[in-house]
């Protein structure tokens, strides 16, 4: 029997576990949290932090694995990366994995191949020198995902403030500032593209939704179809592919943000060389009737794929669920109107359990999976969400 070895082993993680079982392979994952779920899914488990590449190294040698993967997992998917290419198993490259988990050489790497990227520098100190910069400016550190520890700056009275707050979510002391980028359109583009053989096979690009009433930076879902103009979107493509090209990306999800401009530049955000987390590929799933959790499985052990991608259903959308308030949690109450609307809930949170206000994306409750009959009653119904549940704290 064929093993795989899996990073990470969270709540949302566990969909790969499972699906490799599917397949047939025997699962060996890695999870330095001695608390994680997957551990009870999963044939064999180690207790070891999914960064540390040695480690990982050691376990992927023993076991003799045949394929790994860091399944929507930034910090991981270096190791991944790492790991395969010490055992010659199939991998994207490791130093453009690098590059795509690292916002300091992922802006250099844009400006050096022409890509529209933003003033910015990077800093492992609070010496930032303000003259290099227009305001407003995003601060945020190099090596986090989810939109932990971003501020953005209209003026640079907050600037300390905003320095430790993304300070102290890098794991390597290390922050970036840049120019924020205005967007023309209504949404940040948001979602996951798929490759297969250097090849972009899948589209799946969401508008990215944020609620200003908590943490405008901070993502709480997606809908489906993208609202941009088709020679927006054309650019967007080819902007995606050539990156692609470009890092010799092979294989697999790409977790990707995008801005188009009031001048109609394309500006990549963040790429990630992974699944994107909130269950994006649960939703691709739905809209696009492919299984990508699967394809990302498969491809990860060298094997071959079907690239027929259905033509994608309007009027899907997801959205995490969550409180402007700490407390205990009790329930949440949903709307009738929002209710008939929901064909999925996945909640993360049981009575009792503590929960915090919303400033990053790890401390959502749950996601809930809604179909919608036009584009009209989506639009109007998440523009206004959060009148539509209630987070019942204590």
């Amino acid at each position: 029997m064929k093993k795989i070895l899996l990073l990470g082993g969270s709540a949302q993680q566990i969909v790969a576990i499972k699906t490799a079982q599917k397949l047939g392979y025997y699962t060996v994952l890695c999870d330095y949290l001695p608390d994680n779920p997957g551990q009870y899914e999963a044939d064999k488990f180690y207790l070891v932090s999914t960064t540390d590449k040695e480690a990982v190294l050691k376990v992927a040698l023993d076991e003799c694995v045949d394929g790994v993967l860091a399944y929507a997992s930034d910090p991981a998917a270096p190791t991944a990366a790492y790991v395969a290419e010490k055992m010659k198993l199939l991998t994207n490259p490791y130093e453009s994995v690098m590059t795509l988990c690292n916002k300091d050489c992922f802006r250099s790497f844009l400006k050096n191949n022409g890509f529209n990227t933003p003033v910015a520098r990077g800093y492992s100190n609070n010496e930032v020198d303000t003259t290099l910069f227009s305001l407003p400016v995003i601060i945020k550190p190099v090596d986090s995902s989810g939109s932990k520890g971003a501020t953005v700056l209209h003026s640079w009275d907050g600037l300390n403030e905003a320095l430790e707050f993304a300070f102290s979510f890098s794991r390597s002391h290390r922050i970036i500032v840049e120019e924020f980028i205005e967007k023309k359109h209504p949404y940040l583009i948001g979602g996951d593209i798929f490759v297969n053989e250097g090849k972009v096979i899948l589209w799946g690009l969401l508008n990215c939704h944020r609620d200003n009433n908590v943490n405008p930076l901070v993502p709480v879902g997606k809908s489906y179809p993208l609202l941009l103009d088709d020679v927006d979107e054309k650019v967007v493509q080819d902007t995606l592919q050539s990156m692609v090209d470009k890092l010799g990306i092979r294989f697999g999800s790409v977790n990707v943000e995008l801005v188009v401009d009031k001048n109609n530049k394309v500006w990549p955000i963040d790429i990630g060389p992974r699944a994107g987390g909130n269950m994006i590929p649960d939703l691709l799933g739905m809209i696009f009737g492919v299984d990508v959790v699967e394809m990302a499985v498969l491809v990860a052990m060298g094997e071959k794929i079907e690239e027929k991608i259905n033509k994608g259903i309007p009027f899907y959308a997801t959205h995490n669920l969550h409180t402007s308030q700490n407390g205990k949690y009790k329930t949440i109450e949903f709307s009738d109107e929002l209710e008939n609307k929901i064909i999925k809930k996945c909640l993360y949170k049981k009575a009792g359990d503590e929960v915090y206000y919303f400033d990053n994306a790890a401390k959502a409750l749950g996601i809930i999976f809604m179909k919608f009959k036009s584009q009209e009653e989506m639009t109007r119904i998440l523009a206004n969400i959060n009148k539509y549940y209630s987070v019942v704290v204590e």
